[in-house]
């Protein structure tokens, strides 16, 4: 008993006067164990970069105890520093036991057969998408196929308009390489979207590569730690869904040469612009479907391909036509029409999409706004004045590009330049730019409908593009272009606020009298393609500010007295009137700057045009106007033609 007690004794007076000792020891042997942590997470990090490799838990387990005892040691060494003098047996004892445990952590970290585990690659993610079957589709998947397998071209872009596609054709592209396991399991795909946020989707990838980037603010630091990891697993696809803008790929590691690595590249957008600029060596336009490929869409969308009853096949046909071979639209009233039997609904849901784009609730809660993406992303206000212009023409009407440029000219929607040819070199470039972010069709050669002669080149405005247009524009324009009207619309429907009305290409053939519309702040009305014969003064009587008035191609003999002094009016067009024979004097249209006799009857230049300071153009093409009357040259300030400087 008594030697019992003298070992307490003496063991007791060791801990008292050793605490300093022990704390130094254990303080070392802390040491040693963070630099052993620091060899094994660089050893994750070299084997995690490598396809179908994870670390152990126990390995993370193992890191997250060398974390604690660290704090533990912390907390310790704050309590040795108060308590030494009254508590300094205790402390020393919970040092002797935080050195075994630190010894047994150091021990365990040797992790001898290795700190990663080989994951079976057997089961892999895909995305869940739509299987097409159409030509076009299959056509656009067999070229980005191709570009893939082959060693030419590094980086792919596929672009087109909202709602065409692209995702959905690159989706089964990822899904064929997972497949096929060309790449291994590096195949990445980031959605990147419109507010591009290099920070977020640094740590995307670096989330991908097992790499931990929060440690890091700096976004070149950032960005040499990604292409760190990238070289290492060497070789490995990127799929970048909805790019909106442009950004420099060294920002997320990828070298201007990447010769350090085997790199294949896919960018998604709406802007061919966009594809070039992030470096795409071949870019891919995806287009609407056929007739026959959006039918069968429908079809498996809505039926898995059961035949529907004859009469409401009959619709369905004329519902699918509506969408205009945009999958996106088609996928949509296909999933809303689902389970109807009743043919009321069905003629219901025809009438309404033929109607107009504002009663569509299923497009406009699922279509439109991501149509208006698109419409949204045009910074420059001139692009949209000139965008949302083209909604005035019909639907799927072809428009060339001279002509329309003209109109934006008129219009004053550009910014101001020396001569008409700077206008029309800016007016191709707004439509060249409309045209890339696929808000715009091309077309090089088209029959003019008017002349029925070869023109080109033209551009089209899809037909749920256009509807969205008109959907933005439904409170200050009236658009029934190509309707087939035989009359002005009623006087309630031209409400005060509007400032652009387009009756072109209808079939109407009188105004009547009675009808008098208060429009104060109407600035445009076109009224061209259609057979009228005359329009009463009564008309215009509430259009004070009216800017531009077309009357082409229509079958007057005669201009109403109320245009005579019309003080505001810059441009009057009157081409291809062609029952036209004579202009009163203009001298009174002070603020005139075009005015258009081509094609007409007119045999003589109206007199007072060469007294209009402000006038620009006079097109005399086509008409009978053979003679310049002697000294007319001398008194007017413009050219008798569009192409002269301005």
């Amino acid at each position: 008993m008594g030697d019992m007690l003298a070992n307490i004794a003496v063991n007791a007076a060791s801990d008292y006067y050793n605490l300093e000792t022990k704390m130094q020891n254990l303080k070392r042997k802390l040491e040693l164990l963070n630099c052993q942590e620091a060899d094994v997470v660089a050893r994750l990090e070299e084997e995690e970069c490598h396809p179908g490799k994870r670390r152990k838990h126990v390995v993370q387990y193992w890191l997250s105890e060398v974390v604690s005892k660290q704090k533990e040691f912390e907390s310790l060494e704050a309590d040795v520093n108060q308590y030494r003098r009254a508590w300094r047996v205790s402390l020393a004892k919970r040092a002797d036991k935080m050195f075994e445990k630190v010894t047994i952590l150091t021990d365990q970290g040797a992790f001898s057969e290795g700190v990663v585990l080989a994951v079976s690659e057997t089961i892999k993610e895909k995305f869940v998408t739509a299987e097409w079957k159409g030509q076009g589709f299959k056509e656009k998947f067999h070229g980005v196929w191709t570009y893939l397998l082959g060693n030419e071209v590094s980086s792919i872009g596929i672009y087109g308009m909202g709602g065409v596609g692209k995702t959905t054709l690159a989706q089964c592209i990822y899904n064929e390489l997972k497949n096929e396991n060309l790449f291994y399991s590096n195949i990445f795909w980031f959605t990147v979207s419109q507010d591009l946020n290099i920070y977020k989707l640094q740590n995307d990838i670096g989330k991908a590569l097992n790499l931990d980037l929060s440690d890091e603010d700096d976004e070149h630091k950032r960005a040499a730690k990604l292409g760190w990891a990238l070289k290492r697993i060497k070789k490995f696809v990127l799929i970048l869904d909805d790019v909106w803008s442009s950004f420099p790929l060294q920002k997320i590691g990828i070298s201007p040469s990447h010769a350090e690595y085997e790199f294949k590249m896919i960018v998604i957008s709406r802007s061919l612009e966009v594809c070039l600029k992030m470096e795409c060596q071949e870019c891919l336009k995806v287009d609407i479907l056929s007739d026959e490929e959006a039918w069968e869409l429908f079809m498996n969308k809505h039926s898995n391909g059961k035949e529907l009853p004859p009469k409401v096949k009959e619709i369905a046909r004329e519902v699918v036509k509506e969408c205009a071979g945009l999958p996106l639209a088609i996928v949509t009233m296909a999933g809303s029409l689902r389970g109807v039997v009743d043919i009321h609904e069905w003629r219901d849901a025809l009438e309404e999409l033929k109607e107009s784009c504002v009663g569509r609730d299923v497009m406009e809660n699922d279509v439109f706004p991501i149509l208006s993406w698109s419409f949204n992303r045009l910074r420059d206000p001139i692009l949209k004045r000139c965008f949302l212009y083209c909604s005035l023409y019909p639907k799927d009407y072809r428009i060339g590009r001279d002509d329309l440029i003209s109109n934006f000219i008129l219009e004053e929607m550009m910014e101001r330049r020396t001569s008409r040819q700077a206008y029309f070199d800016q007016g191709h470039k707004i439509l060249n730019k409309l045209v890339n972010v696929c808000l715009m069709e091309t077309w090089e050669k088209f029959i003019n409908e008017q002349s029925y002669f070869f023109e080109g080149p033209g551009v089209k405005m899809h037909d749920l593009i256009r509807d969205m247009a008109l959907k933005i524009t439904k409170d200050n324009w009236m658009v029934k272009a190509g309707l087939q009207l035989k009359e002005i619309p009623e006087e309630q429907e031209w409400k005060e606020d509007l400032n652009k009305v387009s009756l072109m290409r209808n079939k109407i053939e009188e105004i009547s009298s009675f009808t008098s519309p208060k429009c104060p702040k109407l600035s445009t009305l076109l009224l061209s393609s259609n057979p009228l014969k005359s329009i009463p003064d009564s008309f215009f009587l509430h259009m004070r500010g009216l800017h531009v008035l077309n009357l082409s191609d229509t079958d007057i003999e005669y201009l109403p007295n109320f245009i005579l002094d019309s003080a505001e009016l810059k441009a009057l067009l009157l081409g291809e009137c062609w029952r036209l024979n004579f202009v009163p004097p203009l001298e009174n249209l002070k603020a005139l700057k075009e005015l258009d006799l081509t094609g007409t009857s007119i045999a003589e230049i109206p007199h007072g045009v060469e007294s209009l300071t402000n006038l620009k153009c006079l097109d005399t093409i086509g008409s009978f106007i053979r003679k310049i009357p002697q000294g007319f040259y001398k008194d007017c300030h413009f050219s008798i033609s569009r192409s002269q400087q301005i």
